[in-house]
């Protein structure tokens, strides 16, 4: 489900995705795509920029445990 932020003054991109999904730079690059020309504006936007957040994939990641003592 995609949705829409709209920035906070001279916030950043990546400080929008962050603040609106909690994810990093990967995310940053799906947002880029969904919206095109918006990386040209500057680095930052101005405030009341819409921005389409397309649904992104999950970030959990399984982690293996080191059993250091059996």
């Amino acid at each position: 489900m995609t949705r829409t932020v709209t920035a906070l003054q001279a916030e950043s991109i990546d400080a929008l995705v962050w603040r609106s999904t909690g994810q990093g730079s990967g995310a940053v690059e799906l947002v880029l795509e969904a919206n095109p020309g918006i990386a040209e504006t500057s680095a930052a936007l101005a405030e009341g920029t819409p921005v389409t957040i397309p649904d992104l994939p999950s970030t959990t990641a399984e982690i293996a445990l080191v059993q250091l003592w059996d």
